[in-house]
């Protein structure tokens, strides 16, 4: 192992600048999912579509991060962590929506804004995940980011929702992405991740010769990375769905007005807080064991919210369901981080990060579809199983690291790698838990 020698105050001064310009990058990405909720009563005011018309906004962006996730494991080997550009993808997304285009037109847009945040909540993830210095402080900070600009959002696309000219809210959007470009450009000058880290003075990690070709494979193969994929496709599906659709549960069952718009700024406010005033005691009492803590709380908490009728009362524990929900991503990331092989951390993060984007289509869709049979009502008993899912699935995930061999490196052990595969009876173990609570 590379042995570090003593940060010089221009290496720490060059990490934190490092580290401040991927964290506006997640607070675009927050930004970008905080708006949604308090637009999406007036988008389908203005284009007259159904719930599940309207809940196609979320499908389209999944697409997009999806694909872009799958991409980035072959974009960031053959042009590098500085190369790939995703903001600016948002730049044409922003564009186009400013001008309240169609409807057809104004969601496909949402497939580039999709791949666009898909680059960059993976290779951001995926650098913090390799730092050496104060990592898990750091990645809770990064996510607060992400929470922060969606508690900004909603707080701004509210008064817009409110006026005729509600797509001049995406001319802010533009802007953010914009000053993002230019910022990332600048920091890391369109150079590797190795680069970067040393000018950081962090630790820089070699690759494994012979295991760079089989990278994917090897992500494929891990276990651990599905089951952490599918508990991010649970997570990101319920913090999305709440922050998406409670304005209009609000709205219809509460009675609530136009300003019912700020509970959702609350959610994501509460999220925020949650991933910085919280780290002290993640440190203190371990991460494994506040989890739980954290998710039965929370799952006790969205009982309250469906069974007492009172919009105060509602909006106040949707904020504390949101602060409890906050530290449960960075947590999974920093779990990652420490039992995946450097090598494949960035791609499998990738994946990771894929499937939570597919909860954000997944379940907000499945939400607006049960919704336009039973009305908005069903919100919160399909929250209650998507939580009770989460837990189950992130005690399945290890606790230790993961032993680095690649499965095309040269003498492998043929039954370790076996050992290691998702094999068919585990797709069926998971496709089943995704029948009882998908389907029925």
């Amino acid at each position: 192992m590379q042995t570090l020698a003593p940060r010089t105050r221009k290496q720490i001064i060059a990490g934190n600048i490092q580290y401040s310009a991927l964290c506006f990058c997640f607070f675009i990405s927050g930004w970008n999912d905080g708006s949604t909720g308090p637009l999406l009563p007036r988008i389908q005011e203005v284009y007259k579509v159904s719930y599940i018309i309207v809940s196609l906004f979320f499908v389209v962006s999944c697409t997009g991060f999806v694909s872009g996730s799958l991409a980035n494991v072959w974009l960031t080997d053959r042009l590098g962590f500085g190369k790939v550009r995703g903001a600016a993808l948002q730049i044409i997304t922003f564009s186009v929506q400013a001008s309240a285009p169609p409807f057809p037109c104004f969601i496909a847009f949402n497939f580039l804004n999709g791949v666009g945040f898909a680059f960059q909540n993976a290779q951001g993830s995926g650098f913090v995940g390799s730092l050496t210095y104060s990592k898990a402080t750091k990645m809770g900070f990064l996510h607060a980011s992400y929470g922060l600009g969606a508690f900004t959002s909603p707080l701004v696309s509210t008064q817009f929702a409110q006026m005729n000219r509600w797509s001049f809210h995406y001319l802010i959007s533009l802007g953010l992405v914009l000053s993002n470009t230019i910022i990332v450009a600048c920091v890391f000058r369109f150079r590797d991740l190795n680069p970067c880290l040393a000018e950081a003075g962090e630790r820089v990690h070699s690759v494994v010769a012979g295991k760079e070709s089989g990278k994917f494979r090897q992500i494929m193969s891990e276990r651990t990375v599905h089951y952490l994929a599918f508990y991010a496709l649970v997570y990101v599906g319920v913090e999305v769905t709440i922050g998406g659709w409670i304005v209009t549960y609000i709205i219809q069952e509460r009675n609530g007005g136009p300003s019912s718009g700020y509970i959702s700024s609350g959610f994501f406010g509460g999220l925020t807080l949650g991933r910085v005033v919280l780290l002290p005691l993640n440190k203190w009492a371990g991460e494994h064991r506040v989890f739980y803590i954290y998710a039965f709380l929370s799952l006790g908490l969205e009982f309250v919210v469906w069974f007492v009728p009172s919009l105060v009362g509602n909006a106040i524990t949707v904020s504390f369901i949101g602060m409890l929900l906050g530290p449960m991503y960075p947590i999974a990331m920093n779990r990652a981080a420490r039992i995946l092989p450097p090598w494949i951390l960035t791609g499998a993060i990738g994946w990771i990060g894929a499937l939570g984007q597919a909860g954000s289509a997944i379940v907000p869709f499945m939400t607006g579809a049960i919704a336009e049979k039973h009305s908005i009502k069903s919100l919160h008993p399909l929250m209650v199983s998507m939580m009770a899912f989460m837990i189950l699935l992130f005690a399945l995930t290890p606790n230790k690291p993961l032993a680095d061999s690649g499965p095309l490196a040269e003498g492998a052990d043929e039954k370790k790698t076996s050992s290691k595969e998702l094999r068919v009876g585990d797709y069926m173990e998971l496709s089943l838990c995704f029948h009882i609570y998908f389907v029925t």
